[in-house]
């Protein structure tokens, strides 16, 4: 017995799906995370062009994904914008007090406010349109200090 195939309009759409679905999780990442180098550290040096005087990094683990550390606690974010832009949403960080929190607090406030990004160099700037500005330095991975800049 001849066995035949028969394929109506709903399988065929569902085999068109599966190549589109595997090509999107081919999609290469266009996030700051590629471009700021992902896994890399970033100390912030100044908060609207004023010394930034506690330690507070930002990193960007993975796609859609930020970390840092601010004076006083650690946090998660995610961010899943095109580079240059920058949209930092959900930030979810621990509760513990100490004497940096008020400059913790306006880091962590400014951060979902900026939306545009420029990596050049071990500088990382995030900005909005009113001129706000983070400035960040590249840290190197020992003890979290920053790189030189290559001549």
């Amino acid at each position: 017995a001849e066995r035949h195939w028969r394929c109506d309009s709903g399988d065929m759409r569902v085999l068109y799906m599966i190549p589109l679905l595997l090509l999107s999780l081919c999609q290469p990442d266009e996030t700051i995370s590629a471009y700021a180098g992902r896994g890399s550290s970033w100390e912030l040096v100044s908060h609207d062009n004023q010394p930034f005087e506690t330690k507070a990094s930002l990193t960007f683990s993975k796609k859609g994904q930020v970390t840092g550390i601010g004076p006083c606690n650690s946090f998660s974010a995610q961010q899943l914008a095109p580079y240059p832009w920058i949209e930092i949403r959900e930030i979810a960080a621990t509760r513990r007090a100490c004497p940096g929190l008020a400059e913790e607090t306006a880091y962590l406030a400014a951060l979902p406010q900026m939306t545009l990004a420029e990596v050049s160099g071990n500088t990382l700037i995030l900005s909005d349109d009113t001129g706000r500005q983070l400035r960040f330095e590249r840290m190197t991975t020992e003890l979290g200090a920053r790189q030189s800049p290559k001549n």
